[in-house]
């Protein structure tokens, strides 16, 4: 109840303050490429329900139709306003939305695509047992993961047997341990990598 009242008054009030930045970043991404302002991601959720998670379009429209879910550091889907949005994370700052509606929190594993979800083994799959976050361990310590499978030939296959079972780790790590002291270390990590650089060699 402590997690979801954080959750729930962080994003509300973060709502409250981003909608100039939304306001001013929208024409810019309409400007850039035809297309809606905001994407919308399938993703599962906690107990493998899917849901739609909120984004600022970075890429093409229908740029999941030209290619792989994801992406890599010179994917040429990419707009120029989008690799700016990228680079800094404000692509993810609409998510606080689905903190507000409690399909996510702040802090917890990262939601993944359906088609990758198919690939967790049991152990893994208790991720689903609590609610996706914005950001977590993983999403620190792979910060760039796009400059990762931009040196590989095969990005789907890479990212299901290295990448994805490594992020899993770190989440499946944090679900045993977390803590709403943990969710504040982990909040502060992320605004600092903002501004860093991924520490995976």
């Amino acid at each position: 109840m402590v997690k979801r009242l954080f959750d729930l008054v962080v994003s509300g009030i973060g709502l409250i303050l981003l909608a100039p930045v939304f306001l001013l970043v929208a024409p810019l991404i309409k400007l850039d490429s035809p297309g809606p302002v905001f994407y919308k991601g399938n993703r599962i959720g906690k107990g493998g329900v899917p849901f739609k998670m909120f984004k600022l379009r970075t890429m093409v429209l229908h740029a999941d139709r030209m290619g792989s879910l994801l992406t890599h550091e010179q994917d040429p889907r990419v707009t120029r306003a989008g690799r700016v949005l990228r680079k800094w994370k404000i692509d993810e700052l609409p998510q606080l939305i689905n903190v507000f509606r409690g399909e996510m929190s702040l802090v917890g594993p990262r939601p993944e695509s359906p088609p990758y979800v198919q690939h967790y083994n049991e152990a893994q799959r208790k991720v689903l047992e609590v609610k996706p976050g914005i950001t977590g361990p993983a999403q620190v310590k792979y910060r760039n993961e796009e400059s990762l499978l931009n040196c590989c030939a095969d990005l789907e296959g890479e990212y299901v047997a290295e990448i994805m079972p490594r992020k899993l780790e770190l989440d499946l790590a944090y679900i045993r341990q977390r803590s709403l002291l943990l969710d504040l270390v982990l909040i502060g990590q992320t605004l600092a990598s903002v501004f860093g650089k991924d520490e995976v060699q």
